[in-house]
Protein backbone atom coordinates (compact mmCIF):
# COMPACT_ATOMS: atom_id res chain seq x y z
CA UNK A 1 0.00 0.00 0.00
CA UNK A 2 1.36 3.41 -0.85
CA UNK A 3 2.01 5.62 2.19
CA UNK A 4 0.87 9.27 2.40
CA UNK A 5 4.66 10.68 2.25
CA UNK A 6 4.89 8.47 -0.67
CA UNK A 7 1.92 10.02 -2.47
CA UNK A 8 2.88 13.31 -1.43
CA UNK A 9 6.19 13.10 -2.76
CA UNK A 10 5.31 11.06 -6.31
CA UNK A 11 6.74 12.75 -9.00
CA UNK A 12 4.45 14.24 -11.39
CA UNK A 13 5.09 14.16 -15.21
CA UNK A 14 3.27 17.98 -15.88
CA UNK A 15 3.38 18.47 -19.34
CA UNK A 16 6.59 20.75 -20.51
CA UNK A 17 4.28 23.83 -21.68
CA UNK A 18 2.67 24.02 -18.46
CA UNK A 19 6.11 23.19 -16.22
CA UNK A 20 8.37 25.10 -17.95
CA UNK A 21 7.38 29.02 -16.79
CA UNK A 22 6.53 27.04 -13.50
CA UNK A 23 9.92 26.16 -13.35
CA UNK A 24 11.86 29.31 -14.98
CA UNK A 25 9.69 31.18 -11.63
CA UNK A 26 10.93 28.52 -9.32
CA UNK A 27 14.87 28.79 -10.69
CA UNK A 28 14.50 32.49 -10.43
CA UNK A 29 13.39 32.80 -6.44
CA UNK A 30 16.85 31.47 -5.81
CA UNK A 31 18.52 34.36 -7.29
CA UNK A 32 19.76 36.95 -5.06
CA UNK A 33 18.88 39.46 -7.29
CA UNK A 34 15.41 37.46 -8.66
CA UNK A 35 12.90 39.60 -10.31
CA UNK A 36 9.84 37.29 -8.78
CA UNK A 37 9.95 35.10 -5.42
CA UNK A 38 7.67 32.44 -5.79
CA UNK A 39 8.07 29.53 -3.22
CA UNK A 40 5.01 27.71 -4.15
CA UNK A 41 6.50 27.29 -7.58
CA UNK A 42 9.56 26.04 -6.06
CA UNK A 43 7.89 23.81 -3.93
CA UNK A 44 5.62 22.44 -7.13
CA UNK A 45 8.95 21.81 -9.23
CA UNK A 46 10.09 19.35 -6.12
CA UNK A 47 7.41 17.11 -7.12
CA UNK A 48 7.28 17.30 -10.79
CA UNK A 49 9.21 15.75 -13.28
CA UNK A 50 11.65 17.76 -15.35
CA UNK A 51 11.76 17.10 -19.17
CA UNK A 52 14.55 17.30 -21.39
CA UNK A 53 12.48 20.29 -23.39
CA UNK A 54 12.47 22.97 -19.94
CA UNK A 55 16.58 22.34 -20.71
CA UNK A 56 16.60 23.12 -23.95
CA UNK A 57 17.34 26.72 -25.47
CA UNK A 58 18.85 29.33 -23.95
CA UNK A 59 17.38 28.70 -20.30
CA UNK A 60 19.34 31.62 -18.87
CA UNK A 61 17.91 34.65 -21.18
CA UNK A 62 14.40 33.01 -21.37
CA UNK A 63 14.10 32.98 -17.72
CA UNK A 64 15.26 36.07 -17.50
CA UNK A 65 12.86 37.42 -19.94
CA UNK A 66 9.71 35.11 -18.79
CA UNK A 67 10.59 36.49 -14.98
CA UNK A 68 10.48 40.12 -16.42
CA UNK A 69 7.37 39.98 -18.46
CA UNK A 70 5.80 38.20 -15.30
CA UNK A 71 7.08 40.98 -12.93
CA UNK A 72 5.62 43.79 -15.08
CA UNK A 73 2.25 42.18 -15.06
CA UNK A 74 2.61 41.49 -11.00
CA UNK A 75 3.10 45.06 -10.82
CA UNK A 76 0.04 46.13 -12.79
CA UNK A 77 -2.03 43.35 -10.81
CA UNK A 78 -0.94 44.88 -7.71
CA UNK A 79 -1.57 48.66 -8.73
CA UNK A 80 -5.37 47.39 -9.81
CA UNK A 81 -5.47 45.84 -6.42
CA UNK A 82 -4.67 49.15 -4.37
CA UNK A 83 -7.10 51.16 -6.44
CA UNK A 84 -9.96 48.52 -6.05
CA UNK A 85 -9.01 46.43 -3.07
CA UNK A 86 -12.50 44.26 -3.41
CA UNK A 87 -11.91 43.92 -7.66
CA UNK A 88 -11.96 41.15 -9.89
CA UNK A 89 -9.55 39.66 -11.44
CA UNK A 90 -9.76 37.38 -14.68
CA UNK A 91 -6.50 35.61 -15.49
CA UNK A 92 -7.21 33.84 -18.91
CA UNK A 93 -4.94 31.09 -20.42
CA UNK A 94 -3.27 31.06 -16.67
CA UNK A 95 -1.41 27.67 -16.95
CA UNK A 96 0.38 26.92 -13.81
CA UNK A 97 0.61 30.69 -13.40
CA UNK A 98 0.73 31.50 -8.94
CA UNK A 99 -0.05 35.09 -9.05
CA UNK A 100 -3.43 35.01 -6.91
CA UNK A 101 -1.32 33.40 -3.82
CA UNK A 102 1.66 35.74 -4.58
CA UNK A 103 -0.80 39.48 -5.07
CA UNK A 104 -3.75 38.29 -2.59
CA UNK A 105 -4.91 41.07 -0.62
CA UNK A 106 -7.53 39.32 1.31
CA UNK A 107 -10.42 40.87 -0.40
CA UNK A 108 -10.40 40.83 -3.68
CA UNK A 109 -11.80 37.88 -5.79
CA UNK A 110 -10.15 35.70 -8.56
CA UNK A 111 -10.94 33.78 -11.51
CA UNK A 112 -8.47 31.18 -13.43
CA UNK A 113 -9.79 30.67 -16.97
CA UNK A 114 -8.19 27.65 -18.54
CA UNK A 115 -8.56 23.86 -20.63
CA UNK A 116 -10.51 21.61 -18.07
CA UNK A 117 -6.84 19.53 -18.76
CA UNK A 118 -4.67 22.62 -17.15
CA UNK A 119 -7.26 23.05 -14.79
CA UNK A 120 -6.74 19.56 -13.49
CA UNK A 121 -3.06 20.24 -12.74
CA UNK A 122 -3.72 23.78 -10.76
CA UNK A 123 -6.18 21.57 -8.35
CA UNK A 124 -3.20 18.90 -8.37
CA UNK A 125 -0.44 21.59 -7.78
CA UNK A 126 -1.99 24.82 -5.70
CA UNK A 127 -4.58 24.80 -2.92
CA UNK A 128 -7.91 26.47 -3.07
CA UNK A 129 -9.50 29.22 -1.70
CA UNK A 130 -12.79 30.21 -1.09
CA UNK A 131 -12.31 33.54 -2.99
CA UNK A 132 -10.71 31.82 -6.02
CA UNK A 133 -12.57 29.98 -8.80
CA UNK A 134 -11.17 28.04 -11.73
CA UNK A 135 -13.49 28.47 -14.97
CA UNK A 136 -13.33 25.97 -17.97
CA UNK A 137 -12.68 28.45 -21.15
CA UNK A 138 -9.88 29.38 -23.58
CA UNK A 139 -9.01 32.39 -25.84
CA UNK A 140 -10.31 30.15 -28.96
CA UNK A 141 -14.30 30.03 -27.62
CA UNK A 142 -15.25 33.36 -25.27
CA UNK A 143 -18.67 31.69 -24.60
CA UNK A 144 -17.32 31.50 -20.88
CA UNK A 145 -17.83 35.79 -20.56
CA UNK A 146 -21.33 34.85 -20.33
CA UNK A 147 -20.83 32.42 -17.35
CA UNK A 148 -19.27 35.68 -15.04
CA UNK A 149 -20.35 37.69 -12.57
CA UNK A 150 -23.19 39.91 -14.07
CA UNK A 151 -22.59 42.83 -11.77
CA UNK A 152 -21.00 45.38 -14.42
CA UNK A 153 -20.12 47.98 -11.27
CA UNK A 154 -17.37 45.80 -9.88
CA UNK A 155 -13.94 47.29 -10.98
CA UNK A 156 -12.85 44.50 -13.77
CA UNK A 157 -8.97 43.49 -14.21
CA UNK A 158 -8.32 41.28 -17.32
CA UNK A 159 -4.84 39.29 -17.04
CA UNK A 160 -3.37 37.39 -20.05
CA UNK A 161 0.12 36.89 -19.56
CA UNK A 162 1.09 34.14 -22.10
CA UNK A 163 -1.39 32.60 -23.70
CA UNK A 164 -1.75 35.21 -26.86
CA UNK A 165 1.97 34.60 -27.49
CA UNK A 166 0.17 31.25 -28.82
CA UNK A 167 -2.81 32.95 -31.00
CA UNK A 168 -2.15 34.48 -34.34
CA UNK A 169 -3.35 37.89 -35.02
CA UNK A 170 -7.01 37.52 -35.71
CA UNK A 171 -7.45 35.24 -32.79
CA UNK A 172 -5.78 38.08 -30.40
CA UNK A 173 -8.15 40.67 -31.87
CA UNK A 174 -11.46 38.51 -31.30
CA UNK A 175 -9.78 37.95 -27.95
CA UNK A 176 -9.68 41.99 -27.02
CA UNK A 177 -13.06 43.18 -28.98
CA UNK A 178 -14.71 39.92 -26.67
CA UNK A 179 -13.72 41.36 -23.41
CA UNK A 180 -14.09 44.77 -24.72
CA UNK A 181 -17.81 44.46 -25.36
CA UNK A 182 -18.39 42.68 -22.97
CA UNK A 183 -17.37 44.56 -20.12
CA UNK A 184 -18.54 48.23 -20.19
CA UNK A 185 -15.82 49.60 -18.36
CA UNK A 186 -12.93 47.46 -17.18
CA UNK A 187 -8.75 46.95 -17.49
CA UNK A 188 -6.66 44.50 -19.38
CA UNK A 189 -3.09 43.11 -18.99
CA UNK A 190 -1.88 41.67 -21.93
CA UNK A 191 1.34 40.58 -23.34
CA UNK A 192 1.76 40.90 -26.86
CA UNK A 193 4.89 40.13 -29.23
CA UNK A 194 6.99 42.54 -31.15
CA UNK A 195 7.69 42.08 -35.05
CA UNK A 196 11.17 41.09 -34.93
CA UNK A 197 11.04 38.35 -31.90
CA UNK A 198 12.02 35.72 -34.05
CA UNK A 199 14.67 36.87 -35.67
CA UNK A 200 18.32 35.91 -34.34
CA UNK A 201 19.10 39.26 -32.36
CA UNK A 202 15.54 38.46 -30.22
CA UNK A 203 15.78 34.65 -29.88
CA UNK A 204 18.93 35.63 -28.37
CA UNK A 205 17.35 37.87 -25.81
CA UNK A 206 15.43 35.09 -24.89
CA UNK A 207 12.06 34.82 -27.01
CA UNK A 208 10.40 31.73 -27.95
CA UNK A 209 8.53 30.52 -31.33
CA UNK A 210 5.29 33.22 -31.15
CA UNK A 211 2.56 32.93 -33.29
CA UNK A 212 1.97 36.42 -34.28
CA UNK A 213 4.31 39.48 -34.17
CA UNK A 214 3.47 43.19 -33.74
CA UNK A 215 5.38 46.41 -35.02
CA UNK A 216 3.06 48.73 -33.15
CA UNK A 217 0.76 46.38 -30.88
CA UNK A 218 -0.29 49.81 -28.62
CA UNK A 219 -2.29 51.24 -32.45
CA UNK A 220 -3.36 47.79 -33.15
CA UNK A 221 -5.59 48.05 -29.86
CA UNK A 222 -6.77 50.76 -30.32
CA UNK A 223 -7.86 49.88 -34.12
CA UNK A 224 -9.71 46.86 -32.51
CA UNK A 225 -11.13 48.74 -29.73
CA UNK A 226 -11.87 52.74 -30.43
CA UNK A 227 -13.61 53.29 -26.93
CA UNK A 228 -10.16 52.60 -25.43
CA UNK A 229 -9.37 55.97 -23.40
CA UNK A 230 -6.20 54.99 -21.97
CA UNK A 231 -3.38 52.43 -23.29
CA UNK A 232 0.23 52.03 -22.10
CA UNK A 233 3.04 49.84 -23.18
CA UNK A 234 5.87 48.26 -21.25
CA UNK A 235 8.98 46.78 -22.57
CA UNK A 236 11.27 44.22 -20.56
CA UNK A 237 14.30 46.34 -21.42
CA UNK A 238 13.12 49.19 -19.85
CA UNK A 239 12.92 47.58 -16.52
CA UNK A 240 16.07 48.75 -13.84
CA UNK A 241 17.86 45.02 -13.60
CA UNK A 242 21.33 45.11 -13.72
CA UNK A 243 21.22 41.35 -16.05
CA UNK A 244 19.09 43.63 -18.75
CA UNK A 245 22.13 46.05 -18.96
CA UNK A 246 23.95 44.79 -21.78
CA UNK A 247 21.12 44.29 -24.08
CA UNK A 248 20.43 48.29 -22.51
CA UNK A 249 23.60 49.31 -24.25
CA UNK A 250 22.90 47.50 -27.37
CA UNK A 251 19.68 48.36 -28.27
CA UNK A 252 20.47 52.59 -27.18
CA UNK A 253 21.64 52.56 -29.91
CA UNK A 254 19.14 51.31 -32.44
CA UNK A 255 15.66 52.54 -30.15
CA UNK A 256 13.63 51.84 -32.74
CA UNK A 257 13.70 48.11 -32.41
CA UNK A 258 13.18 48.38 -28.70
CA UNK A 259 10.14 47.44 -29.07
CA UNK A 260 9.91 44.98 -31.39
CA UNK A 261 12.70 42.28 -30.94
CA UNK A 262 10.54 41.32 -27.33
CA UNK A 263 6.71 40.63 -26.17
CA UNK A 264 5.87 44.03 -24.48
CA UNK A 265 3.32 44.37 -21.55
CA UNK A 266 0.35 46.38 -22.77
CA UNK A 267 -2.21 47.79 -19.95
CA UNK A 268 -5.85 49.67 -21.68
CA UNK A 269 -8.52 50.86 -20.02
CA UNK A 270 -12.08 51.66 -21.26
Amino acid sequence: MTTHKQAVTKTLNVPTKLLRPLWFRSRESLLDDGLVYDPIAAYACRRCHLASDCLSGNVDQGQLLHATLTQICDLQVRRFLESNPNGLVINVGAGLDTRFYRLDNGRCRWIEVDTNEHLVWRQRLFHRSERYQLMCGSIDDMTWLHELPSDQSQPVLVVCEQALLDRRENRVAHFVQSIGCHFQHAQACVVLAGDLSQNRLGQRMGCEEYQHGFKRPTQSLLNWLPWIHRATLISPIDQHCQRWSRWQRVLAKLPVYKNRLTPNVINIQW
